[in-house]
């Protein structure tokens, strides 16, 4: 039987899909358009046209569907989430207003933060306590569970999200109360000792609270999901995609649906690894730009950098402090509203804006035709003539470049400039925002990104990657074979991962070993049933052990890895030298005599993907023939030129195209730039060099 493998990816805008059969290295993809209101019918509409392309009969897939979605990430931002109740101690139910008192601009005298995920008037308190060591010293009486139980009968809420005092040391009380819930009421009931056992009050009570308000959104849909799956004849379950870069069933991903917040963008960022292993790179930049936002995610040594912390639902996207801080492990990158349905405007000063607003699916650009009346990035780069309006997702989406004209020629008036520089400074906006936020990203990372090779991918990516590599000064760019589904290829290639925490804090030297190996074998179990859950065997998985350790006064720690195996791998020398190291890379310095503390004790508990190596399809060619020709502007300013324009797969391999030109397929087109040299590579991606390479930029 033929090994054939699916995966979807759900964008803002499209969604994306891949099937591919891992005996041959036969790779299908398509796209269509997300249905924002109904998920599953752009999945359903999807799924069964790919499956037609391919002829493939859904009951030859018996490989667990892996998925990637923005759900939970769309519907906290947009306040989309079911009806949901906070159970917290007496005292602590104005937790989530207080939050951590920190003013991300304070300045701002009218300063705004997103509304709760739970409200005040669905925040009940419950007379409980724990200490900060763990004792039960009052445990929540039958009357008082017995009155909680009746305030939300009447409250009628779709989840409940119980976070107690200290429960990060002893859930016990939590338990309980969700025991009780779940016999009486018969609702969905998730614990913060089971979402977020750590320190700190308002994030580990903000993570637990996102989780419970996006569970009735994402447990029915995938509900639907596995059911129309099943009535297909599909014979494998579904895997669904983490924020850390890994997959798990659908069962525990219903039950955390925060730990999906970013499934798709990491989907994004290992799909860049395993390019990166397989082209030799130890170092590239994923450049991820799609119809609503654009993504920027480094890779250093083959690996995705991870962050323990990740803000959602910002009320305003480029002010850090202003979101949820969620405390869920996720692919660190910097994400911003810059899509190919990014909305251009001029604000209150006479300026060119485009973003962070989209246009979305729905109605879509204004060269969609659907309805949509602001022009976007995507009706500039039609005017440019930088996409083929009649090629567009291959003809099923034709665009209409006479209404996109108009709509820029609108903005073009308040401007006092022409239709076509007006299209080209949307252009360069984007470009130039894309960039900005990427040079950021590596600012915080510590790296200078000139200089290192970008991977383009994305519906939108490879049209902006040249002109966005250039202002990074970097003189290579990758454009993958089916770049612009690279996201859901990403979650072929990505392995069942689980990461756990728990916070215990201990002084280096302090810490009991009996304790510590107890709180690591709970972690072990729970890390082995989230795994065999999702098929995995006990022999194939791998344990990762690092902490969270500070020196003792601080008040933020660092994240050191220590090593991997069944048992703790390292001793307090060992946990010194390598904190000292990496505090010393971060911060230039280390801080001598000292104690240094353990806060959080991490696990990540893994399994590899299975192994995958596509074919290709591409022959030798020594000249690569264009399709056919027609007018592109570049730059504001400059007249049009008549460049060529081939079809990606009419290139064979060693094929040499010189820029000004355009590379089209079905879902994308990679635009080579004027100075650009691009050639097809052995495994058909196509990799563009500047012709003149930046000074100073090896």
């Amino acid at each position: 039987m033929t090994d054939w493998r699916l995966a979807v990816d759900i964008g803002g805008t499209f969604t994306d899909l891949v099937l591919v059969d891992a005996d041959s290295g036969r790779v299908v993809v398509d796209k269509v358009l997300t249905t924002p209101s109904a998920p599953l019918d752009g999945v359903r509409t999807g799924v069964r046209q790919l499956l037609g392309k391919a002829g493939v009969a859904p009951s030859e897939i018996v490989r667990p569907i892996v998925h990637a979605t923005t759900l939970v990430t769309n519907a906290l931002i947009e306040g989309k989430t079911g009806r949901s109740a906070m159970v917290t101690t007496t005292g602590f139910g104005d937790t989530l207003l207080i939050r951590d008192e920190h003013r991300y601009d304070m300045y701002d005298l009218q300063i705004e933060f997103p509304a709760p995920p739970i409200p005040r008037e669905l925040t009940f308190e419950v007379n409980e306590r724990t200490s900060a060591t763990g004792e039960q010293l009052q445990a929540p009486s039958a009357e008082s569970l017995a009155e909680l139980t009746d305030a939300l009968r009447a409250a009628d809420v779709d989840a409940v999200a119980v976070c107690l005092l200290n429960s990060y040391v002893n859930g016990a009380n939590e338990r309980l109360i969700a025991d009780h819930l779940r016999a009486e009421l018969g609702v969905m009931v998730c614990i913060s000792s089971d979402i977020s056992p750590q320190i700190r009050e308002y994030p580990r009570m903000v993570t637990t609270a996102c989780n419970a308000a996006t569970m009735p959104v994402i447990a029915p849909y995938l509900a639907d999901l596995q059911e129309w799956l099943t009535a297909e004849g599909f014979g494998g379950s579904v895997l669904m995609m983490l924020s850390n870069g890994g997959v798990v069933s659908a069962a525990d991903a219903a039950a955390g649906p925060i730990r999906l917040v970013e499934s798709g963008p990491a989907a994004g960022a290992l799909a860049g690894s395993w390019f990166a292993e397989r082209l030799g790179e130890d170092r590239l930049l994923c450049f991820d730009m799609g119809g609503t936002t654009a993504k920027a995610c480094l890779i250093e040594e083959g690996e995705p950098e991870l962050t323990n912390t990740f803000e959602v639902a910002r009320a305003y996207r480029f002010k850090k402090g202003s979101g949820f801080p969620v405390s869920v492990p996720s692919v660190d990158l910097v994400e911003i509203g810059a899509g190919g349905g990014s909305l251009a405007r001029v604000d209150q000063f006479g300026l060119l804006k485009v973003g962070p607003d989209s246009a979305g699916a729905d109605p879509g650009p204004v060269s969609y035709g659907q309805g949509g009346t602001v022009p976007a990035v995507t009706d500039a780069d039609v005017v440019l003539g930088l996409l083929d309006p009649d090629a567009f997702l291959g003809g099923d989406l034709p665009l209409k470049q006479d209404a996109a004209e108009a709509a820029i020629g609108e903005l073009a008036d308040q401007l006092d400039l022409s239709t076509a520089d007006t299209a080209a400074g949307i252009h360069e906006v984007v470009n130039q925002n894309m960039a900005a936020a990427a040079r950021m990203h590596g600012v915080e990372m510590g790296v200078d990104l000139r200089g290192v090779p970008v991977i383009a991918f994305g519906g939108a990516g490879p049209v902006h990657a040249c002109g966005v590599a250039e202002l990074l000064e970097a003189d290579r760019v990758i454009f993958p074979v089916n770049a612009s589904v690279l996201s859901a290829f990403g979650t072929l290639v990505s392995p069942v991962r689980i990461d756990l925490a728990r916070s215990m804090v201990r002084r280096l030297g302090d810490v009991d070993v009996n304790e510590r190996d107890a709180l690591l074998d709970e972690l072990r179990s729970e890390g082995k049933r989230i795994l065999a859950a999702a098929g995995v065997p006990e022999e194939a998985i791998v344990f990762r052990y690092g902490v969270d350790a500070r020196y003792a006064g601080q008040g933020n720690e660092i994240t050191v890895w220590l090593g991997e195996g069944l048992m703790w791998p390292a001793t307090d020398d060992v946990i010194a030298a390598d904190f000292e190291r990496e505090y010393q890379r971060i911060y230039g310095m280390a801080i001598p005599d000292v104690d240094i503390e353990i806060v959080t004790w991490r696990l990540a508990v893994t399994a590899a993907a299975a192994p995958f190596e596509p074919g290709s399809s591409a022959e030798t060619a020594s000249v690569a023939a264009p399709q056919g020709h027609r007018p592109m502007r570049f730059a504001r300013g400059e007249e049009a030129v008549t460049a060529p324009v081939y079809r990606r797969e009419g290139l064979g391999v060693g094929a040499v195209i010189d820029g000004p030109a355009v590379i089209e397929e079905r879902e994308t087109t990679s635009v080579i730039r004027p100075g650009w040299r691009a050639v097809v590579a052995k495994d058909g991606s196509v990799i563009a060099e500047r012709l003149v390479p930046i000074e100073g930029v090896s």
